[in-house]
Formats: C-alpha cells, structure tokens, sequence
C-alpha cells in the first residue's frame, strides 16, 4: 500500500487520467442502471403497490389484463384478500391541459385494493364521477377539484386525490370505480372486472375459461416490459465488460512503464510479493477513488434531476454494481501481474 501510496502522488497527472476515466465509466454505468430501474418501476409501480400475489384473468386474453373479461359467475364468490380490477387504457383531456394517455383502473371500493390504497392528497373515491389519479398529473397543471373526460365520453369526472408512483406501462393509473370502467368499455352487462387479484398465493380459480397465474408472470408479460429490460441489462453487462478491457489495457501500460524501477527494486531485494501487493494496491486505490467521484456525481444528478424524467435511484442495487465494477477492476489489475513476477532485473536494466 506504501508503494502504490507513493507512485499515485509522484504520478499525478497519470493517476489523474485514469481516475477520470474510471468516473466517467461508473457515472455512466451508474446512471444506464437508475435509467433502467426507473422504467422499469413505471410499468409495474401500480401492480406492485396492491401487493398481490396471484392474478386471475380471461384464458383467452394472452395475459394481458386490458384484453381480459370475467364474468359474475367466472368470478364466483370472493374472500377478504381478494379484489376485483378492470383495466382499459385511456385519454384524459381537460380544457387548458394537453392530452395525457393514461391507464384506467376500476375498483370496488369495499375491497382491499381500494381500501388500501394510500393517498399523498385528497380522500378515495366515493361517487362514479370521481378519480383518484397518481401525482405526476400535478406537473402537468391538474390540481384537486380539476375535471376531466375519459376518451370520447361527455362526462366529466373530478379529481378528488393524488397517489404516489401509480403507474402502468410508463402511463400514469387513474383510480374510479367498476362501474365507471364499465361504461368507458360500453358494457352495459355481461363483464364485471377484467382480473381477480389476491393476496393469497395459492389462490387459484377453478372455474371455466378463466386462469391464474402469478403476479410476476403477468408484469413479464407487459407490453414491451421484457425486451425494455434485456435491452438494459445487456447493455449494463457489456458496459462492464468494457470497462474490465479499458482498465486492464491502461494498468497494463502503466505497469510496463514501472518495469525499470521494479527491476531496481528486485536488485535491492524486494521480494516479489511485495511489488504485485503494491500493483494490485494502486489499482484498487484508483478504482475506489473514481467509484467514490462517480458516485458522488450520481448524488448530484439525483438532486437535480426534473421528475419527469423515470429514473429511480436504488442504493442496494447501485452498490451491487459499484461492487461489480470494483471486481472488474480487480481482474484487470491481476493482467499485469505476470510482467512483475517475470522481470529480468539484468535485461531491463541494461536495456
């Protein structure tokens, strides 16, 4: 540690150089993750704040709880831990606002998603004219009392709370009632609800032309959820890959340049342990110091970021990929080792 102590702050500039590399690197990988997790929140934050464990839908509708109906006796008779929802997509327009497209959940009030549903503003709703809608609503002018229309429909029907992170596939969730679901699909009769939900994981209906199937299953089949989050993943792994090459490369170049003086070093009697202790050393030093500015530039940019923008900054996660980084850096600095053992003081001196 001495060692590498000693050669960061003869080398400045050198160091310097690397270090900055390290923290554009883990800024930008660091940033592509809370990128990655924010979207990934905005297509699941509505279905994940029910807490439920199974979903029921149409065995026809592919998964897909917009393109589901149940009917009263496909829905037979419920239990406390379970709710009905019935989902349709929807346009909100009001008069001085721009269009919003957004996702319309029906509930039944008496059940435990609308009971448990928690408010940053406002109270539940409690006539078929009212809306509870998630907050990001407010950025775009909506306030509690603002009347809207849903699609096409004349009515009007007021906002009466706000909701935090109520979002389904990356549209803002507004919350009424079933029956007001009802009329934006023009159902008159027949269907009740789109899905079942439950709290109960091994809750499973037995009756026909319906199935269940687990929460995660249906938030992997969200529209474009899938390919949206491989995509992040594969590009936050070949990120990392890259960075154990352009570490590797520039520590290997660093370590050839010190040859001559290991070399000196050997002649004196330093034992070899002691100079792959002093590479292996400084390359950690580096990593750490540019993950610390990286991550520093990671807390900036969260304080500063508009909240329109769907990033979602997780500690947890952030660290497990600093930590990745850090062993990435690790390996790199393990390629040169094999020059610092092998040094022929005679050789490199003389040469």
């Amino acid at each position: 540690m001495f060692l590498a102590l000693k050669e960061i702050k003869k080398e400045k500039l050198r160091s310097g150089l690397i270090i900055a590399m390290i923290v554009l690197i883990s800024y930008l990988i660091f940033i592509l993750t809370s990128l990655a997790l924010g979207l990934a929140r905005q297509n699941t934050d509505a279905i994940n704040s029910w807490h439920v464990d199974q979903v029921t839908l149409n065995s026809s509708a592919n998964t897909d709880m917009r393109q589901s109906f149940l009917t009263a006796e496909q829905v037979g008779k419920l239990t406390k831990k379970e709710a009905l929802i019935g989902e349709t997509s929807v346009v909100a327009k009001a008069a001085g606002h721009k269009q919003l497209s957004a996702v319309f959940i029906g509930l039944d009030d008496t059940q435990f998603v609308a009971k448990n549903l928690v408010l940053e503003s406002g109270h539940q709703v409690k006539q078929a004219h009212q809306i509870v809608v998630d907050d990001s609503l407010k950025l775009e002018g909506y306030k509690l009392g603002s009347r809207i229309k849903l699609n096409d429909s004349q009515t009007r029907y007021t906002i009466v709370g706000f909701t935090k992170n109520a979002k389904m596939n990356i549209a803002p969730v507004v919350y009424g009632q079933l029956t007001t679901w009802q009329t934006l699909r023009g159902l008159t009769n027949g269907p009740v609800a789109s899905a079942i939900v439950s709290q109960n994981m091994h809750y499973k209906t037995t009756k026909q032309g319906t199935k269940t199937y687990s929460t995660a299953k249906v938030i992997e089949k969200l529209p474009g959820y899938q390919a949206q989050t491989t995509t992040f993943v594969m590009m936050i792994a070949f990120l990392m890959v890259i960075s154990l090459i352009i570490i590797a490369v520039f520590l290997y170049i660093l370590t050839m340049q010190k040859l001559p003086n290991y070399a000196v070093l050997r002649v004196q009697g330093i034992p070899s342990r002691v100079l792959v202790g002093a590479t292996v050393s400084q390359s950690v030093l580096l990593v750490v110091s540019g993950l610390v500015f990286g991550t520093i530039l990671t807390i900036i940019t969260a304080l500063v970021i508009p909240p329109a923008i769907p990033m979602a900054f997780d500690i947890p996660v952030l660290s497990a990929v600093g930590a990745g980084l850090l062993v990435m850096a690790l390996i790199g600095g393990l390629i040169p080792i094999k020059s610092v053992l092998n040094v022929d003081p005679v050789s490199v001196i003389g040469g």
